[in-house]
């Protein structure tokens, strides 16, 4: 009987304990569930209610359509030199960064050997010029002689044979004349290609038109180097003016004319712009980048840009001084339309206007339609926005600074 009454009082204990339990878990969930309810309607709150936002005025005034594009600079024009001959490298008297005029001397060559067939040249024109005069002190007696036997033939003192023998003397001595004279001829043209073999040791660099100086870019050999003919010795560029290479998508391409204005800058100048204009425009885009490639020429009078260099390159391609202009950030797009909340001053709510976007300038768009836009537009916390949300407007704002808050297109829908 004792033992039954201790196993009841366990029994009960155990069920309180659970009892107390169970109502603790209870009490939790019920804790949660309305903490949820309460976070939902707060969101639901926020979302129906009112929103904190920042505005900016719909203003008039400039603005662009630019282009912006990347470049590379490469010079005017390139060129190597290079000899026509094989040779040692005697001398070079330029080096990197040397300023050139045109036909400067810049190298040269080991020339013994050539100057050398100068002088074999020379000496064998001195002998052909000593044959010459003895062929021409032969045919001049021969002439004599022809004459003397037509007189002694006249007074039948020759017979006709030794008269033919005399003319044919002198036939064969003007024909040995013509010979040398032949000879002569081709000795001095050997004695100039000896010569010009010669000034080929001598380098120059030498281009047709005189634009002014160019410049040593690069040097690839140093003296007592062997070279062979074609080996580039060192490379010229012209800097003024420079080239700009910039690439432009189809989009762009059919917008581009020769001579349009281009603004440059470049990160090694910041706050500089250099001035150029459209020089070339390729007649195709390549398959692999869809992209053409246009030549700018760019003044550069103080040789400051340099081949190589990164630039940006702008290029105008329209302008309207007076449009109307708002921050593009105030762009939006609701049910699949593009537009703009206009904030209305009075009612303090937000109102949306579908617009027509015309030119879009960095961070500011162009309005084209409704041309009447006019007010404040949301600018920040519009992603909360619906057509009638009301608006938390910053302090400083009054329905005074909104001049045509009331006739705005849309207000107080």
């Amino acid at each position: 009987m004792i033992k039954s009454l201790k196993d009841v009082k366990t029994l009960s204990f155990r069920t309180k304990v659970l009892a107390s339990v169970g109502l603790l878990v209870l009490f939790v969930a019920g804790w949660l569930i309305i903490r949820s309810l309460k976070g939902e309607s707060q969101g639901a709150g926020q979302r129906t209610g009112t929103v904190a936002v920042e505005i900016a005025p719909i203003i008039q005034g400039q603005i662009r359509d630019l282009g912006v594009f990347s470049g590379t600079l490469i010079p005017k024009s390139y060129f190597t030199v290079v000899p026509k001959i094989s040779g040692r490298v005697k001398e070079i008297y330029v080096d990197i960064g040397d300023r050139l005029v045109r036909d400067q001397l810049v190298a040269v060559l080991e020339d013994e050997e050539f100057q050398q067939q100068v002088i074999q040249a020379e000496a064998d024109l001195g002998v052909a010029k000593a044959n010459l005069e003895e062929a021409a002190s032969a045919q001049e007696l021969a002439k004599k002689e022809l004459a003397r036997a037509r007189i002694l033939r006249e007074k039948g003192i020759l017979s006709d044979s030794q008269l033919e023998a005399a003319i044919s003397s002198a036939e064969t001595r003007s024909a040995r004349y013509k010979v040398t004279m032949a000879q002569i001829a081709n000795q001095q043209a050997a004695l100039e290609t000896a010569k010009v073999r010669l000034s080929y040791t001598r380098i120059r660099a030498a281009w047709e038109t005189d634009a002014g100086a160019r410049y040593v870019g690069e040097r690839f050999v140093n003296a007592g180097a062997m070279v062979s003919s074609n080996t580039p010795l060192l490379s010229v560029i012209e800097l003024q003016p420079i080239t700009a290479v910039i690439h432009v998508t189809e989009k762009d391409y059919f917008r581009l004319k020769p001579e349009q204005h281009v603004s440059l800058t470049s990160g090694a100048f910041p706050g500089t712009e250099f001035q150029g204009r459209v020089a070339r425009i390729a007649p195709l885009l390549k398959e692999t980048s869809r992209e053409a490639r246009v030549e700018v020429e760019v003044e550069n009078p103080d040789r400051a840009l340099k081949p190589g260099m990164f630039v940006n390159a702008r290029i105008e391609f329209a302008r309207r001084p007076d449009a109307k202009i708002v921050p593009y950030s105030a762009v939006v797009t609701r049910a699949g339309r593009q537009g703009v909340f206009l904030a209305d001053l009075e009612a303090k709510k937000a109102v949306f206007l579908p617009v027509t976007l015309g030119i879009v300038e960095g961070e500011r768009a162009e309005i084209l339609e409704p041309a009447q836009a006019s007010g404040f537009v949301v600018i920040l916390g519009h992603h909360l926005l619906e057509d009638g949300t009301g608006l938390i407007l910053p302090g400083n704002v009054t329905p005074a600074a909104s001049p045509a808050s009331k006739d705005a297109p849309g207000a107080g829908r």
